[in-house]
């Protein structure tokens, strides 16, 4: 009887367990589909890559500069280096900002360079225009180099160099006589790029470059305008085939200079339009110089016109006793301007009061340098001269050997000459003590830049650097 009840609840239990379809039940377990990995971005799979920013010039690493990429923010650390993480299957769009430095906006392939070092160039340290600046004082104050000097290379430029090198980031840009211009490295000399002005019409000035840009003006009264980073012309004005010797001065978008026709142009570069000209009624080779609103030019007929800026109006006309060919330097409210066939360097007062005039042993062609009180400037008698800025008093005296005839320069406390004796010397400005003589040399001496200076011969060009670098 036991034997039975057991059986019947086991077969009560089986049947409980069966469905309609006879087959036993079964519980549903719920089923988890993996995941599929994460694609690739766009750009790759994120990398650690690093950017080293370097003082271009100087060489030396930039601490705390910021540092952007795809979107993110770092700055570097004391060794000048910011670590990122980013996907670089893309060359990727980078920008590095420090005070006291030029924004640098490129782009770097990280694929194949992981830890690209960039440089930054301080604008205190660069020689963008004839005269190294706005007054056309002959003297870059921010440079800290002097001699002794070696020199780390030597480029030939084919033709008469009249005119010095303009130097903007890392890179020289000079024209020669036929009006070929060319950008060279200041790292290893090497040519960047050359553009040759149709006809060879010859050029008698320096470059300025103004941004992304290199203007110039050539023989046949051309203004070009070519593109820095590869020497292709973007546009050009013509002032009618009138010579233009004076180098480009560019204030606010506007070129202004002088021609042989007389007339002084200030060219809208950003229009391609005159916003004014003014006529002298004189041959004009004399670059122009600005202060202020006021813009200085000289004539051959001895006068030195100060005009403004604005819309070329007379302010005032000082006279001197000669032509002027050289360019006018404007320095602590006095205006130094040179006369070839006058002999002479005299001072005006900004406000056009005649104070000194200084009368050398021959011509003087040589445009005027101005720096620590004191005037210098050279002559054809072969001297090289430096004056007092306040009363025209005579300092010293150095002989060059030869006829000056191009500007003279002051770079770091040291002044520079050079001469048809085909060499530079170089003086020390306060005392008149002679600290070196270069063995090449023709007329303007120098130009350059924070980490090297370009001394100019008769065809070629030698960038030169300290044996010893001051700390």
């Amino acid at each position: 009887m036991l034997r039975r009840l057991l059986l019947f609840v086991v077969l009560a239990g089986v049947l409980a367990g069966c469905g309609a379809s006879g087959h036993p039940a079964t519980t549903a377990t719920p089923t988890t589909t993996p995941k599929p990995a994460p694609r690739p971005g766009p750009n790759g799979p994120p990398r650690a890559i690093s950017v080293t920013v370097l003082d271009g010039d100087l060489l030396h690493r930039v601490p705390n500069a910021l540092v952007r990429v795809a979107g993110k923010r770092k700055r570097t650390n004391r060794h000048g280096v910011a670590a990122l993480v980013a996907r670089v299957r893309r060359p990727l769009e980078v920008t590095v900002m420090r005070s006291g430095y030029t924004t640098l906006h490129t782009t770097v392939a990280f694929r194949r360079r992981r830890h690209p070092i960039l440089r930054v160039y301080q604008p205190d340290l660069q020689w963008p225009l004839y005269g190294a600046n706005d007054a056309r004082t002959q003297a870059q104050t921010h440079i800290k180099l002097r001699p002794p000097f070696r020199v780390v290379w030597s480029r030939g430029l084919k033709s008469l160099v009249e005119f010095p090198a303009s130097v903007v980031d890392g890179v020289a840009y000079i024209g020669n006589f036929h009006a070929v211009v060319t950008a060279i490295s200041m790292r290893d000399g090497k040519v960047v790029w050359r553009h040759i002005s149709r006809g060879y019409p010859g050029m008698g000035s320096s470059p300025e470059i103004v941004g992304g840009e290199v203007v110039y003006h050539t023989m046949d009264g051309h203004v070009y305008v070519l593109d820095k980073e590869n020497g292709h012309l973007l546009w050009s004005w013509d002032d009618g085939g009138s010579p233009i010797e004076s180098s480009p001065i560019v204030r606010d978008g506007v070129d202004y200079f002088g021609a042989w026709n007389g007339e002084v142009y200030a060219l809208d570069l950003r229009t391609h339009k005159l916003r004014w000209s003014h006529a002298t009624g004189a041959k004009i080779t004399s670059s122009a110089s600005t202060s202020g609103g006021t813009l200085y030019i000289g004539d051959y007929a001895g006068r030195l016109w100060a005009l403004s800026v604005g819309d070329g109006a007379t302010r005032w006309v000082g006279q001197v006793n000669g032509k002027i060919y050289g360019t006018p330097a404007v320095a602590g409210g006095r205006v130094f301007v040179p006369s070839s066939d006058g002999d002479s360097l005299t001072a005006f007062s900004t406000s056009g009061s005649q104070l000194w005039s200084y009368t050398a042993g021959y011509y003087v062609y040589s445009s005027p340098a101005v720096w620590g009180g004191r005037v210098f400037f050279g002559s054809y008698d072969g001297y090289f001269y430096c004056v007092s800025a306040s009363n025209g008093g005579l300092l010293w005296r150095a002989y060059a050997g030869g006829p000056i005839s191009g500007a003279v320069t002051v770079v770091d406390g040291v002044a520079y000459a050079g001469s048809f004796a085909h060499r530079i010397i170089g003086i020390e400005a306060a005392s008149g003590r002679q600290l070196m003589t270069f063995p090449h040399g023709e007329f303007v001496p120098v130009s350059g830049n924070g980490g090297r200076l370009i001394f100019h011969g008769y065809s070629r060009i030698w960038a030169v650097e300290p044996r010893r670098r001051r700390r």
